[in-house]
């Protein structure tokens, strides 16, 4: 299993301390994966790894451009607050201030990526003449703002929260994402090999993200610690975040994100949203 190292994957932690299904002679293994999304679609193609946690937008668009791997759910059903940073040090100030100035990704396809198009389209610039700037990571961010050029940067707000309250970076505004943001994706080995233990992994994850969310004092000040971030921060993060806690997937959802991404030209056509899941996996309604 894998993921980027953000408190959104605090289940996986648990779930692969727990080891609940040593018993069956099948340990869960957890990867961080900090290049993001698009790092995880490759992994994901590869057969490199199972089950990957990976943004909605990121994996749609690499599933109709032929990743083999499938939705077998939601992870997080509501929206990811991207912010929007400049280097402290910057003259940058305010969102106009950036119109014309290269965005960093952590690569090409991933969710800071295909932001960028829906933060250009919401401002009313041309998407045509973006500029982008591979970066790897956060800290290939970091590295990157510390040179005299301007840049921007799209990431999850409260994972930079520390290096905004640091005054290492200035957010200038945020850009929620209009759908769910994380899907559950599995590989067509994992899919067609190990259907039987990957349904119990669906559901240890599911019973794991309820469980969670219903102990919320717990859950706050264990993700505050895990992740070394401000109690306040995880306290304002957990109220905007629901986990999801079952196989469901709204088909208007699913097209309403294929829909955007076509308008913003980052994919050539939409597919009904069944051929993005695994359908014996998902209930779509």
């Amino acid at each position: 299993m894998m993921g980027v190292p953000e408190h959104f994957n605090y289940p996986f932690i648990q779930l692969v301390k727990e080891q609940p299904l040593i018993s069956q002679e099948i340990q869960l293994e957890w990867g961080n994966e900090p290049r993001g999304s698009g790092a995880m679609n490759a992994a994901i193609r590869e057969n490199n790894v199972d089950l990957a946690v990976i943004l909605t937008e990121s994996f749609i668009k690499d599933k109709i451009d032929g990743n083999s791997g499938s939705i077998i759910g939601f992870h997080v059903t509501s929206p990811l607050s991207w912010g929007i940073h400049v280097p402290a040090s910057s003259r940058l100030r305010e969102l106009n201030d950036v119109k014309n100035v290269p965005f960093l990704v952590s690569r090409m396809g991933s969710g800071s990526h295909l932001m960028a198009y829906l933060l250009a389209k919401q401002a009313g610039w041309s998407t045509e003449g973006l500029e982008f700037e591979i970066v790897g990571n956060l800290d290939g961010a970091r590295k990157a703002f510390k040179k005299v050029t301007p840049k921007v940067f799209l990431w999850e707000k409260f994972t930079t929260q520390p290096l905004v309250r640091s005054g290492e970076f200035r957010r200038i505004g945020e850009i929620p994402t209009p759908w769910p943001c994380f899907v559950l994706v599995a590989s067509e080995r994992m899919l067609s090999e190990f259907p039987k233990e990957l349904k119990q992994v669906q559901d240890l994850v599911y019973a794991k993200n309820k469980s969670l969310k219903s102990d919320s004092q717990r859950t706050i000040e264990e993700v505050a610690t895990y992740y070394k971030l401000e109690k306040p921060d995880i306290v304002e993060w957990f109220a905007q975040t629901d986990w999801a806690t079952n196989a469901k997937v709204s088909s208007q959802t699913l097209e309403h994100a294929m829909a955007v991404l076509k308008d913003l030209k980052l994919i050539s056509q939409t597919v009904p949203a069944i051929q993005l899941l695994a359908e014996d996996f998902v209930e779509l309604v």
